[in-house]
């Protein structure tokens, strides 16, 4: 059987191209799998994993546990707003206690970016990143592609252009590296003030008008602005803001082409993208949620035929 690379899924620039076709076969029979009246397989059944969340999370929770359950894994969930680590537990404590159960793999989300990367160099288990700070977000960039290449056919040569708070977005950094990775064309669109400093070295295009934008793009990936990670205002308003960077269908109509519309999720409707947008044809955020669980039932799946 073929086999990753890696132990962990850290973040993409860890893995390789044959690494993401094979998440990617993996998927499309997982897929198969949760279309059937019995969505279950018994493919993990004596593996424990811990989902441990220090940060809010609702669909990637979700989807992680879902997936998980469909692959008979135990399944245990930690949240740290009610754990130890508010009396002062560090995170290597908090996780080797976790270990001391004999649990084999941890899906970790933490507001640091490494967090998963330090936890993978210090304890005995297979590490999924669910989400790093700003870093890197890796299962939601390999659903994307998925989707992508899905509607698409293939992600090369594509054009796809990631709109919004790119500074602040984990989602972006992954997706550009995934995208390129498959042979992708990236241009970011968004506000100055929401562009990392150096995103040119990534080989990535800049362009502040969302118009010529989206008459370049054949996918264009609306992400949300990150209000809880803005600690000034980097916009005069909301409002401005939906004017300059959101799509709604008047704008997509206008186009010479149709294009796929994506979003990572959550939505601010009306923001980002309006509602007849969001539930147009050329939308895929359904799909998006819908892969996800097969996406992070490859992988997980995956890492597990790893642990020995």
């Amino acid at each position: 059987m073929k086999e990753l690379s890696v132990n962990h899924l850290l973040g993409i620039k860890y893995i390789t191209e044959s690494d993401i076709d094979l998440i990617f076969e993996t998927a499309d029979q997982f897929k198969e799998v949760i279309n059937r009246p019995i969505k279950k397989v018994p493919s993990l059944r004596d593996i424990t994993i811990a989902n441990i969340f220090f940060e809010n999370s609702t669909r990637t929770k979700l989807s992680f546990e879902l997936a998980q359950k469909r692959l008979s894994a135990d399944v245990v969930s930690f949240s740290a707003a009610q754990s130890s680590v508010k009396k002062g537990e560090t995170l290597i404590d908090t996780v080797n206690n976790i270990l001391a159960m004999k649990v084999d793999m941890v899906v970790i989300r933490h507001s640091y970016p490494g967090a998963a990367h330090f936890l993978s160099k210090n304890v005995g288990a297979s590490i999924i990143n669910a989400g790093d700070g700003a870093h890197e977000h890796p299962t939601q960039a390999l659903l994307d592609s998925y989707t992508i290449r899905e509607r698409l056919g293939t992600l090369k040569g594509k054009k796809v252009v990631i709109v919004g708070d790119i500074l602040h977005s984990r989602v972006a950094l992954s997706n550009i590296f995934a995208l390129q990775l498959q042979g992708a064309e990236v241009k970011v669109c968004g506000p100055k003030t929401l562009m990392p400093k150096h995103i040119e070295s990534l080989d990535v295009k800049v362009e502040s008008n969302l118009r010529k934008a989206l008459e370049w793009c054949d996918v264009a990936n609306m992400l949300r602005v990150q209000n809880e990670r803005l600690d000034v205002n980097y916009f005069p308003s909301t409002r401005e803001y939906a004017q300059q960077y959101g799509v709604d269908k008047a704008l997509l109509d206008s186009l010479d082409k149709e294009i796929v519309v994506m979003h990572p999720g959550p939505i601010n409707r009306g923001v980002e993208i309006t509602s007849d947008v969001a539930d147009s044809q050329q939308s895929v955020i359904l799909d998006q949620v819908e892969n996800g669980v097969a996406v992070r039932m490859a992988v997980t799946y995956l890492l597990a035929s790893k642990i020995k």
